[in-house]
């Protein structure tokens, strides 16, 4: 039986997504998970990204009954956060604990409408770059206040919690910052990489 999988979060999880076409998943992890469970695992997963350039939870808590629960995946993967942060710069992010609380029932309402379904969230991150070296003040108080937050949530709720920053901060001995997030937020292919091996081991275990 073929089981759904449905990729929720922000611009690094819609990296140019098809809203015509499912198939078309684009150009960031969502796709990369596919083609290696489609590769290694014909025929088992049906993968949709419903990921929105520019969401925050609070995004995604409004859409979350036609763009996750109306689906009714099988697993739900979840990365948001740095958004939540970044807004904060024009005045619309979102604090770091009403983030936690958003979150949580974002999770509870999954729990209730699909409780056979499972959930992994991942760690929002970021690192030196375009986009966060004028805010870096903020991104660095922020954005792993935040990080913690979707861990707390998630061991509240059993769902898998994947670390990313220590993977991305490590990877910086080995290239520049932007060869892993081209502008300090948003992965380059490298990057991109990172999440979705991580990701794909999350699904593996889970189906354990």
């Amino acid at each position: 039986m073929t089981k759904k999988i449905v990729f929720q979060g922000d611009s690094i999880t819609d990296a140019g997504r098809s809203r015509e076409w499912d198939r078309l998943m684009g150009s960031g992890y969502p796709t990369l998970v596919a083609a290696r469970l489609g590769l290694d695992a014909p025929g088992a997963y049906e993968c949709v990204n419903r990921g929105i350039s520019g969401d925050r939870v609070v995004d995604l808590y409004a859409r979350w009954r036609v763009d996750c629960v109306n689906l009714k995946p099988d697993i739900v993967s979840i990365l948001i956060g740095v958004n939540d942060v970044w807004h904060d710069t024009d005045g619309n992010g979102v604090e770091a604990d009403r983030f936690e609380t958003i979150y949580g029932l974002l999770l509870d309402y999954t729990a209730e409408r699909l409780p056979g379904s499972r959930v992994i969230v991942l760690e929002p991150f970021f690192l030196h770059g375009t986009a966060t070296d004028p805010y870096w003040e903020l991104f660095a108080r922020e954005v792993p206040l935040r990080a913690a937050a979707a861990r707390r949530v998630a061991e509240r709720h059993g769902a898998a919690f994947i670390p990313l920053q220590a993977d991305l901060e490590a990877a910086c001995a080995l290239a520049p910052a932007s060869h892993w997030l081209a502008d300090g937020v948003h992965p380059a292919p490298a990057g991109h990489e990172i999440i979705a091996r991580k990701l794909c081991a999350a699904i593996c275990a889970l189906e354990k």
